[in-house]
């Protein structure tokens, strides 16, 4: 199905209007609706975890935190309202939207933002959310809870400046479920793309689905795409595929997430993580 809506989490970090970008050059494709959503918290959100708190100062941090969470929403819907109009883009609030052009609404959410977007974006096309600050560990929770309990494509943004977004894209592909699952949750992408490239390791023809399969297998959608050879040393991995998609001209790398357990990966590392903590081109992860 076509990318018809994007979920996008909205909070005082700084980097809402990058993600919104994203999330508009992609959704332009499909005159999609941008969702953003801004997760404010509750007062039991910011009690200290396993410290027994008097009633008294409970309900101080309560009414304190319901001050500077209501002033927090009115601060970024001004900020949204400003950069709605300077976009030029038409907000619709109506679901669902016609679709006839791009357009967006906001809404306000109360609980851990995480928690929020695990279940708002299951019924969501898409998901944009943040590049985690490696330094603070910021952003890392939204991601893996857009990644894990979702089920749904999730579109990373770097901190930068986006142009075009699918007008060439890069497959990350090795034949894993997980790529598998990667070229049908972003088929519409594929498919409306001028340029499509298979990223793939160098002894690919090891493996039991080669980049030459995925090829005829795109042929068959008439989709025509050409295959590029990376190091298949998972030291390098990451940083190959992020050197051969930029080399290939894409502006989006597709891929799959944690081909193994998530704990795995934490105690060993994965390409998904570098790709995460280093890339500088947006990225369609589905795990």
């Amino acid at each position: 199905m076509a990318f018809r809506t994007i979920l996008v989490p909205i909070r005082g970090d700084g980097r809402g209007e990058s993600v919104l970008d994203h999330a508009c050059a992609l959704g332009r494709h499909f005159n999609a609706h941008i969702r953003a959503i801004h997760c404010r918290p509750r007062p039991q959100d910011l009690m200290p975890f396993g410290v027994a708190v008097p009633t008294l100062v409970k309900d101080q941090i309560a009414a304190s935190a319901k001050d500077i969470a209501d002033d927090e929403v009115e601060r970024l819907k001004g900020l949204f309202d400003a950069y709605v109009e300077k976009r030029g883009i038409k907000v619709c609030d109506t679901r669902p939207p016609t679709h006839d052009t791009l357009t967006i609404s906001w809404s306000v959410r109360d609980g851990r933002q995480a928690d929020v977007i695990g279940v708002e974006g299951r019924l969501a096309s898409v998901v944009a959310v943040a590049q985690p600050d490696h330094d603070s560990n910021l952003g890392q929770n939204t991601l893996e809870a857009a990644l894990l309990n979702t089920g749904r494509p999730v579109l990373l943004c770097p901190k930068r400046e986006v142009g075009s977004l699918g007008d060439s894209v890069a497959i990350a592909w090795n034949g894993s479920a997980e790529s598998s699952r990667a070229i049908a949750a972003c088929g519409s992408i594929i498919a409306a793309a001028k340029s499509v490239t298979v990223l793939s390791a160098e002894d690919a023809e090891n493996l039991a689905l080669t980049a030459d399969d995925l090829i005829v297998h795109l042929k068959d959608h008439e989709i025509d795409a050409t295959a590029k050879s990376v190091t298949s040393k998972e030291s390098t991995l990451g940083e190959s595929l992020l050197k051969a998609a930029r080399d290939s001209g894409a502006d989006v790398i597709i891929m799959g997430a944690y081909g193994r357990s998530r704990g795995r990966a934490m105690v060993m590392g994965s390409v998904t993580q570098w790709i995460i903590d280093n890339t500088d081109m947006p990225v369609l992860f589905v795990h």
